[in-house]
C-alpha cells in the first residue's frame, strides 16, 4: 500500500468523522426542538478494485420508524375528531341547562303542568291562568331557543370546516413544495433532512384534520393519500374545495366536500370515506349528533303541544268564544272529513252558558248525520249551516271556522260514550278549533289520507330530495316532479317509488294506516333523505308537499314554530278551563266560569299516554310526556359522556403513541455523547495516522537526500 493511498484513507476518515461529529452536534442542538427528528449519518467503505479506499457518508437520514409513525398519525386524527364532537356536543348539552336546576327546560315543562294543576284548584283566578299562560309560552319560547342554538353550533361547526380546508389546502401546498426540494437534494447527494423535518411536521398538522396515509416516493419526499386513497399530494398538491351554500328553513342542507386530485384535477368526494380527524368530528357533529338532539326536541315540543292541545279542544272557555277558527289541515275540507268515525256536538251558548242551538253530528267514514238528518263530506258545510242558522261555518286556506253573532258564542265537545276520532284525534281536536298552541305550519303528519285520498297537488309541481349515506355523506340529488295521473295518494306514492323517474333506487316511501308519508332508505346502514328544494303547494290550503308530511328537514325545525294563541296570550280569561255539559236541563248554564274540569285535563297532559314518532335514531314509541322528557335528558347526558370519555380515551392514546414514537425518534443526550467521543476518537485515529504518513515522508525523502 501507498503512503498515498493512507494518506487518503485516513483524510476520508477524518472528514467521515467531523461529519460526524457535525450530525451530532445538530442534534444536540435540537434536543429541545418539538417535533425535532434526530439525525443519523450512515457510513460506508470505499473500494477500488477491490481494495479498501477509506470510508464516506453514504446518506444522512431521519431516524424514523415508520410503524410509530403511522400510529401517532392514526391516534392523531382520531384524538381530533373526538375532541372537537366533544367540544360542540358539550355545548348542545348546556343548551338544556342542569336536569336538576331550577331554570333547565325540563324542569320547565314540570314546572308548567304544577300550575295548571293549582289553576284547576281556582279557576276563577285571574293570577293562576296568567301564570299558567306565561309558563307555557316561556317552555315554547325556551324550546325555540334551544333548537335556534342547537342550529347555530351546526353552522359554528360548518364554519370551523370551512376554516380547517383553508388550513389544509395551506399544508398541502407547503408539502408539495418541500417534496421538490427533497428530490432536488436527493439527486444532487446533498443533505434533505432539514427539509425532511419541516415537511414531517407539517405531515403531523396535517394528521388532526383527516385520516392519511403516507408513501416514500423513490425521487425523495411522500406521496400523501386519505384514508380512502385519494391523492392529496404527489409532485403537484391537490386541493379541498368546499362551497356553503344551501341552507335551507331551521334544518340546513349542507354541501359535499370534494377533493380536487393533483395531476388529473378530478373531483372526488371527500367524506365518503373519511373515518377520523378534525374535519370527520365536526361533520359528524353537523350532520348527525346535532341534528338527532333536534329531532328529539322537536318531537317532544310537538307533542307536548299537540297534548296541550287534546285538552284544550275538549274543553271551553267562559263565556265560549263568538268564533272558532281552526288549524290549517293542509287538506281539503272533503278529504278531512272522510274517515271520521263516532259522535261530536257544536252548541251556541249565550253569555250566560245556556245553549241556544246545537248540531249533534255522528260520523260513519264516508258518510254522517246532522241532527239525525243525513248528510257527506262533500255537503257538511251547507247541511251545517241549514242546521244551525245562528252560526255560520266556513272553510278556506286549509281552516275550519265557526262564527256566531248577537252576543252568542261557540263550544264543541265529543260525545263520552262514543266521541269522533280520527288517527287517535277528535273532531275539533283534529281541526284544530280551540287550540291553546298554535303553529304558523302543519306540525303533526297523521294526515288520516287513505290511498284514494286525494292529495291536492297539481301535476308538473316539483320538489327535490337528497339522499345521504348513514355519516351524511351526499349519495346523490334527485327532482321529483308530479306527474299527471297521480292524482290520489296511491298514484303519488307510487309515481315516488318508480325506479326510473322517482327515489326508487334509493328507498321507498309507504302511507300508514294514520296517513304519514314513511320513508324507508335502502342500504346497510340506510340511505337518508332529505328535501333540498320544494316548490308544490297544497290546493286548498297552501301547504308544501314536505311540509304536510314532514319531510326531510321539516320535522327538526318544528321546536321553534309554536306559541301559545295569540288572543289567550293577551287575554288569560279566554283559557278554556271547562266543559261543556250537555247532560242540564234546557234552559240551565252548560258553562260555568267556576269549572275546573278543563284545567285538570290540562294538568294531566303530561301523563297521558301519547305516540311518539320516530326521531334522532330512536324508533317511535307510546310514552307519556314527562317519560319522554326523562328519558331524552338521560340520553343527552350520556352522549355527553360518551363523547368526553371518548375524546379523554383518544387523547390519552395519541398521547402515548407520541411518546413512544419520540422515544425513538427524538434527541438522547446520553446517547449523542457517546456518539461524540465515539467520532472525536475516530477523527483523531485519522490525524495520527496521517501524522505517520507525514513521517514517513519526510524519512524518504531525507534518504534520498
Amino acid at each position: 500500500m501507498s503512503l498515498g493511498l493512507i494518506m487518503n484513507i485516513a483524510t476520508s476518515g477524518m472528514n467521515t468523522a467531523q461529519s460526524q461529529l457535525r450530525t451530532v452536534s445538530d442534534n444536540v442542538s435540537n434536543i429541545n426542538t418539538p417535533g425535532y427528528v434526530r439525525k443519523i449519518a450512515d457510513q460506508s467503505s470505499l473500494t477500488t478494485q477491490g481494495m479498501g479506499t477509506g470510508v464516506e457518508i453514504a446518506r444522512v437520514r431521519l431516524a424514523t420508524d415508520r410503524f410509530l409513525q403511522a400510529a401517532t398519525l392514526s391516534s392523531g386524527a382520531d384524538a381530533g375528531r373526538e375532541a372537537v364532537r366533544y367540544e360542540l356536543f358539550d355545548r348542545i348539552q348546556s343548551l338544556f341547562g342542569d336536569p336538576g336546576g331550577d331554570t333547565s327546560f325540563f324542569t320547565r315543562m314540570d314546572d308548567l303542568f304544577s300550575v295548571l294543576a293549582q289553576t284547576a284548584e281556582t279557576p276563577t283566578s285571574g293570577a293562576a291562568r296568567q301564570d299558567a299562560v306565561w309558563k307555557a309560552q316561556t317552555l315554547f319560547d325556551e324550546a325555540s331557543r334551544v333548537a335556534a342554538q342547537i342550529q347555530s353550533v351546526r353552522e359554528d361547526a360548518d364554519g370551523r370546516i370551512q376554516t380547517s380546508i383553508e388550513t389544509v389546502n395551506g399544508l398541502l401546498d407547503q408539502i408539495a413544495k418541500l417534496n421538490k426540494e427533497i428530490a432536488r437534494a436527493t439527486v444532487t447527494g446533498a443533505d434533505a433532512t432539514g427539509s425532511q423535518n419541516a415537511q414531517m411536521s407539517l405531515i403531523n398538522q396535517l394528521s388532526e384534520f383527516m385520516d392519511i396515509r403516507i408513501t416514500d416516493r423513490s425521487i425523495g419526499g411522500v406521496e400523501i393519500r386519505t384514508g380512502a386513497g385519494l391523492m392529496l399530494v404527489g409532485t403537484e398538491a391537490g386541493r379541498l374545495e368546499y362551497d356553503r351554500a344551501g341552507a335551507i328553513s331551521g334544518q340546513t342542507n349542507f354541501n359535499d366536500i370534494y377533493v380536487a386530485e393533483p395531476g388529473t384535477g378530478a373531483r372526488r368526494s371527500l367524506t365518503e370515506g373519511l373515518v377520523s380527524g378534525e374535519l370527520k368530528g365536526l361533520l359528524q357533529l353537523r350532520d348527525v349528533d346535532a341534528p338527532q338532539v333536534a329531532e328529539r326536541l322537536s318531537e317532544l315540543t310537538t307533542r307536548l303541544a299537540d297534548e296541550l292541545n287534546h285538552a284544550h279542544n275538549a274543553s271551553s272557555a267562559f263565556p265560549a268564544p263568538a268564533s272558532l277558527t281552526g288549524r290549517n289541515v293542509g287538506m281539503s275540507l272533503q278529504t278531512a272529513l272522510t274517515g271520521f268515525t263516532g259522535s261530536t256536538t257544536i252548541a251556541v251558548v249565550n253569555a250566560s252558558g245556556v245553549v241556544q242551538q246545537r248540531a249533534d253530528i255522528v260520523f260513519n267514514g264516508n258518510t254522517l248525520t246532522i241532527n239525525g238528518v243525513a248528510s257527506d263530506p262533500a255537503n257538511f258545510l251547507t247541511d251545517l249551516n241549514a242546521a244551525m242558522p245562528g252560526m255560520t261555518a266556513s272553510f278556506a286556506n286549509g281552516q275550519l271556522k265557526f262564527e256566531t253573532s248577537g252576543g252568542n258564542g261557540v263550544a264543541i265537545s265529543d260525545s263520552a260514550a262514543n266521541p269522533s276520532t280520527k288517527t287517535g284525534r277528535g273532531f275539533s281536536h283534529f281541526f284544530g278549533m280551540n287550540d291553546l298552541v298554535s303553529s304558523g305550519a302543519p306540525t303533526l303528519y297523521e294526515t288520516g289520507m287513505t290511498g284514494a285520498s286525494v292529495h291536492g297537488f297539481a301535476a308538473g309541481q316539483s320538489l327535490t330530495f337528497r339522499f345521504t349515506d348513514a355519516n351524511g355523506a351526499r349519495i346523490r340529488d334527485l327532482e321529483f316532479v308530479v306527474p299527471p295521473t297521480a292524482t290520489t295518494m296511491t298514484g303519488l306514492v307510487s309515481a315516488l317509488n318508480d325506479p326510473v323517474n322517482g327515489i326508487g333506487r334509493h328507498g321507498s316511501f309507504a302511507l300508514s294506516a294514520s296517513g304519514e308519508l314513511v320513508f324507508t332508505g335502502r342500504g346497510s346502514p340506510p340511505a337518508q333523505m332529505s328535501v333540498m328544494n320544494d316548490v308544490t303547494s297544497q290546493a286548498d290550503s297552501g301547504v308544501s308537499l314536505s311540509q304536510l308530511f314532514g319531510l326531510g328537514g321539516v320535522r327538526a325545525s318544528r321546536a321553534s314554530a309554536f306559541s301559545i294563541r295569540s288572543d289567550i296570550a293577551s287575554d288569560p280569561t279566554r283559557l278554556a278551563l271547562g266543559e261543556l255539559d250537555l247532560s242540564v236541563p234546557a234552559g240551565t248554564p252548560a258553562l260555568s266560569h267556576a269549572d275546573g274540569r278543563g284545567a285538570r285535563k290540562l294538568a294531566q297532559a303530561g301523563e297521558r299516554s301519547t305516540t311518539f314518532g320516530s326521531a334522532g335514531g330512536i324508533s317511535g314509541s307510546v310514552s307519556s310526556l314527562t317519560r319522554y322528557a326523562s328519558d331524552m335528558a338521560g340520553a343527552i347526558g350520556a352522549k355527553a359522556n360518551l363523547t368526553k370519555s371518548a375524546s379523554a380515551s383518544a387523547t390519552a392514546l395519541h398521547q402515548e403513541a407520541t411518546s413512544r414514537r419520540s422515544s425513538f425518534e427524538g434527541v438522547n443526550l446520553e446517547e449523542e455523547l457517546v456518539l461524540m467521543t465515539t467520532f472525536q476518537q475516530a477523527f483523531n485515529a485519522s490525524a495520527r495516522l496521517i501524522q505517520a504518513a507525514s513521517e514517513m515522508y519526510d524519512t524518504l525523502l531525507g534518504m534520498v537526500r
